[in-house]
């Protein structure tokens, strides 16, 4: 997978603290993990490592273990921590010099089999065979990622073989590098007769990412900014440029990269380090000797003069102005990133430049009306050696482009002169406070990632994780300089000669232009051949297809068994009381360091169906346009003091139970420490009782940044976009979850942000509220510490009792509501006490699902398909073997038709909890023959051409999901929005163990056939003269 710039983490702060080498005791609750991690000494010799320092991390509960390898010079970090969640990767300095693609071509290449593992294709074979967290890889400007993710300690270390093998012997072999790289081949490969194309993996991942205009401009501004070294290229690889790579060219990137003495080894969690030294050692670098890696990336020559470039891009099908497409940025060069007190600096003045509309870049640029939001890679970025900061517009109109470096020019100065109200500051400090103690289930990915670039270019990961010694030192320079930082801001932003104005225009024909440079491409490569390369081509081409055809024989893998998965489903302690009279509060007790949950599920049953379009609207501005006497400004600075977040989001929540019957609500959430718990009620409080809807402003500018924010996604999400159309009329939901987050609500917010008065949909905001925001029909819930939760009832208590009530004899929308209790004691969960939560839902008896195909006509060069098929609810015994065949059907058929045949970037099945099962590709050169290769799934499952082995593997990868951490914030959310009690999932769970070979063929002819089942399509994409024919397909 393929990163511009890095992995982005931790919010706005990228750096973190100095801190000294040695270890510091410090008062603070410990844990077996860390306590056994503060044992070693440095010096000590382990399995051939040495300890170079050992520090006790206090604020993010971990102890920091760092080591060399004594023959290699290999690095090693291990962060221990009391987390069952634990996590390996190893990282490598890869620095290419060419636009060819050769890290991300070798990313792919090298998980395509090794000495040890000589299967085809062991990494997404292990996706089976074990019960991982997380699987991946990903390619950075420069480095290459490896990481993966586990609970149990034998699929660590079979994980960690297969990992270690992969990334050191790797077979790189040529036909693997042709059908994850790029090749040429014969359009039907059996016909040779038929033209000679490009097609390859990779090939066709990068096509669709520069679909993105986006991405396209980050890039850019990251080529021109750093032009003298690696940065000037594209990583991932241009697709003009990757035919230029050879087989051999990729060995040597091999040789000269995936070296010990070039790598970074990462291991975190509560599993004992002494095992993963032992087996790294022995299975790996006891092979090499230390060499001296030549990757490093020297430092860029500052300018002595800012510098210009206008780039183009393809037209925005969903530009709210066709006028107004252009974007254009300034962006400065920052120190190197591993001086790590100036970099948190600068990421912390970052967001106070730009974060929220009380930011002086906010007031300058977005409201100014001349653009629709930030220009992308916004605010400070350190993902490259040294960091750069870069700030600008979107949609405005070409003739603005000056105005708009004027005004950026002007709000420096302003900063230069004025600084920053003392509440910002604090604001930001509080955010990075909830920061470090919210827990997340993957907090080892979220910091493999977050040291990665530091730690790339020699800096010291363990600096970045004391973040108390950071604050103090921050806090400090406050206070010895008042000014310190609008000095910050003279010396990198006023006074920076390194500064790149880039600008980006659309040009109606950029894609055609693309295409035919491709092309152009392809004849020259295809005129240089004789007859005799075009014979081996084909030749070659007939040899790929056999290996990818033939039976895979993945016996020399590790695997985990079906009796390593625990048999029962772990148990969430849940309480429910009633509050100000009716209203069921559900309170979740867990260890949520200090940090209150806060939930409530609103119910949309009485809301006039012509309203119901702009619910997502409502949710996206409500925390947004002041309440009460608080304006905007003063709310959005309320929320950054107060709480780590304020949202609300529409959700079309299924029955268990019957396909026809939904639940429709908007769910509203916050979280804050426990010491602001009466203020954050207080301004839910007021957002309640009395939201305010009359700047009309700033509604316009939050519609503009809303409709933007959904037009940049479709390129990254194409496949959910056309899974979602596809499901349409399949069920009384689709129709709404089509309304709410499908292409409707794309094109429902560009032709609102399109609008030159928007005062009738502003009017609409308080109708909505009135069906809304009142205690009718809501439930709450709350997750907190054991000692927070009697203060926590009592104020949510307050707060339910200031609500008023729906209008008496207000009738539902929709005529058929059914109430439904959600399980607990009285019922037969013993882990649910007290009163019942009783939802509300919307059943259609007169519905009938309809067969319907949509082509929405984008100017992509990929497609992205999707086809769902109407199956049967949660309850039902055959959903659990529909979901084990979704993933049987995934792994056996459709990764090799999709992907390694077809040469699209991803492709699968799924069951949704709804019933829907989705056949779906991503980044697909093809379109009408990946319909194709759907029903040949489903021919296959119903043939029945699968082992019990493969049953067993599917089973393991499906509990690998169903077995996932989750973090203590969201215990109970099942029980609260879907009314899965623990018994109802452990039965679910017993009968995805009883799943058969009879149970899976008997289901693909019951519920995925032709004849009895309702079927939907969708494809994203061009044109397509098949499709164009074809009189059952609607084209938008």
């Amino acid at each position: 997978m393929w990163r511009c710039g890095g992995l982005r983490t931790l919010g706005p702060l990228r750096r973190l603290s100095r801190g000294s080498a040695h270890h510091r005791v410090r008062r603070w609750s410990s844990n077996p993990a860390c306590e056994k991690a503060l044992q070693y000494r440095v010096g000590e010799k382990i399995h051939g490592f040495t300890v170079n320092q050992v520090t006790s991390v206090p604020e993010l509960f971990l102890t920091a273990v760092k080591l060399s390898h004594d023959n290699t010079g290999a690095r090693y970090l291990h962060l221990a921590r009391e987390d069952t969640n634990n996590l390996f990767s190893v990282q490598f300095r890869t620095t290419p010099m060419d636009s060819t693609g050769v890290p991300h071509i070798l990313e792919h290449t090298v998980l395509c089999g090794s000495q040890k593992y000589p299967c085809r294709d062991p990494f997404f074979k292990m996706l089976n065979r074990s019960l991982s967290t997380f699987m991946n890889a990903f390619t950075a400007s420069d480095y290459t990622l490896y990481p993966f993710s586990t609970q149990n300690p034998r699929d660590f270390q079979n994980l960690l073989s297969v990992y270690l093998d992969a990334a050191f012997f790797p077979r790189l072999r040529e036909l693997d590098f042709w059908q994850e790289g790029w090749r040429l081949e014969h359009e039907n490969p059996d016909d040779p007769q038929s033209p000679l194309i490009f097609k390859g993996v990779v090939f066709n991942e990068m096509k669709g990412a520069f679909t993105d205009n986006e991405r396209i401009f980050s890039q850019h501004l990251q080529n021109r900014l750093l032009p003298d070294h690696t940065y000037s290229v594209v990583s991932g690889g241009d697709p003009l440029c990757i035919p230029e790579l050879t087989w051999e060219q990729l060995k040597q990137f091999h040789a000269t990269h995936y070296h010990p003495s070039n790598a970074r080894f990462f291991t975190y969690g509560s599993f004992p380090l002494e095992q993963h030294l032992k087996q790294i050692h022995e299975e790996a670098l006891s092979k090499f000797q230390k060499i001296e890696p030549s990757t490093e990336v020297p430092a860029q020559k500052p300018w002595d003069e800012p510098r210009e470039f206008q780039i183009t891009c393809g037209p925005d099908s969903f530009a709210t102005d066709p006028s107004k497409q252009t974007t254009v940025s300034v962006s400065f060069l920052l120190p190197d990133i591993t001086d790590t007190f100036e970099a948190f600096t600068l990421s912390l003045l970052s967001s106070l430049l730009i974060a929220g509309p009380n930011s002086p870049f906010y007031k300058a640029l977005i409201e100014s009306g001349l653009g629709t939001d930030f220009s992308p890679d916004v605010g400070y970025n350190g993902y490259t050696r040294e960091a750069y900061f870069s700030v600008g517009l979107q949609g405005i109109a070409e003739q603005d482009i000056g105005t708009v470096r004027t005004l950026i020019d002007s709000t420096v100065d302003a900063v230069v002169e004025k600084g920053f109200e003392d509440d910002r500051i604090e604001a930001l400090l509080h955010k990075l406070e909830i920061q470090m103690k919210h827990q997340s289930p993957s907090f080892g990915l979220t910091l493999t990632s977050y040291i990665a670039s530091c730690w790339n270019h020699d800096g010291d990961p363990v600096e970045l994780l004391q973040l108390g010694d950071l604050l103090v030192k921050f806090r400090q320079c406050l206070k010895d300089n008042p000014r310190f930082l609008q000095e910050k801001v003279k010396q990198y932003f006023k006074n920076n000669r390194h500064k790149l104005t880039l600008s980006m225009k659309p040009d109606d024909k950029y894609h055609e232009k693309q295409a035919q440079m491709e092309a152009e491409k392809l004849r020259q490569m295809v005129g240089s051949l004789s007859p005799e390369d075009k014979q081996l081509i084909y030749e070659k081409g007939l040899e790929l297809r056999a290996e990818q055809s033939k039976p895979q024989d993945a016996s020399c893998l590790p695997a985990l068994k079906v009796s390593d998965i625990e048999p029962t489903t772990p148990i969430t302690e849940l309480h429910v009381v009633l509050a100000a009279g009716d209203t069921p509060v559900q309170c979740c007790v867990q260890p949520t360091n200090g940090v209150v949950y806060f939930r409530a599920f609103s119910s949309l049953n009485t809301l006039p169906e012509e309203l119901r379009p702009y619910v997502p609207l409502f949710c996206s501005v409500l925390t947004k346009m002041g309440c009460g006497t608080l304006g905007y400004r003063e709310q959005a600075q309320q929320l950054e003091l107060k709480t780590g977040g304020m949202t609300a989001s529409p959700h079309v929540l299924p029955d268990n139970s019957h396909l026809d019957t939904y639940e429709q609500g908007v769910l509203f959430s916050s979280l804050c420490l426990d010491r602001n718990l009466p203020d954050m009620m207080h301004l839910w409080t007021e957002i309640f009782n009395n939201p305010r809807f009359e700047e009309e402003e700033h509604f316009r500018v939050l519609v503009k940044m809303a409709a933007q924010e959904l037009a940049n996604g479709v390129p990254d999400s194409g496949h959910l976009y056309a899974s979602i159309r596809a499901g349409r009329t399949l069920t009384p939901a689709g129709d709404l979850q089509e309304t709410f987050g499908g292409m409707d609500q794309v094109r429902l917010m560009k032709g609102v942000a399109e609008m030159a008065d928007v005062t009738p949909v502003l009017r609409k905001l308080p109708r909505i509220k009135e069906h809304l925001l009142h205690c009718d029909n809501m439930r709450c819930s709350l997750n907190a510490a054991p000692r927070q939760m009697a203060r926590t009832q009592r104020e949510v208590e307050n707060f339910l009792s200031s609500l008023g009530r729906g209008r008496e004899g207000r009738e539902p929308a929709r005529p058929h509501v059914v109430e439904k209790p959600a399980h607990n004691g009285s019922n037969g969960n013993a882990h649910v006490c007290g009163s019942q939560i009783i939802r509300k839902l919307i059943t259609d008896p007169t519905f009938t699902p309809c067969q319907m195909k949509t082509h929405f006509l984008l100017p992509f060069p990929v497609n992205y398909v999707g086809e769902c098929i109407r199956t049967v609810p949660y309850t039902d015994p055959d959903h659990a073997s529909l979901r084990i065949l979704a993933r049987l059907m995934t792994a056996k058929f459709l990764h090799t038709e999709i992907r390694e045949k077809g040469g699209a970037y991803g492709g699968g099945a799924k069951l949704s909890r709804s019933g829907v099962f989705t056949l779906y590709s991503y980044r697909d050169p093809n379109s009408v023959e990946t319909l194709r290769a759907f029903g040949k799934a489903v021919d296959w499952a119903q043939s029945g051409k699968f082992t019990q082995q493969d049953i067993d593997e599917a089973k393991l990868s499906v509990f690998a999901s169903v077995d996932a951490p989750v973090a203590p914030s969201d215990k109970g959310m099942d029980h609260f929005l879907y009314g899965l009690s623990d018994e109802m999932k452990q039965v679910h769970r017993e009968r995805l163990f009883a799943v058969s070979h009879d149970s899976l063929v008997a289901v693909s002819h019951t519920h995925l056939g032709s004849v009895g089942n309702t079927h939907g399509w969708a494809i994203l994409g061009p044109e397509n003269a098949e499709i164009a024919k074809d009189p059952s397909w609607v084209t938008r």
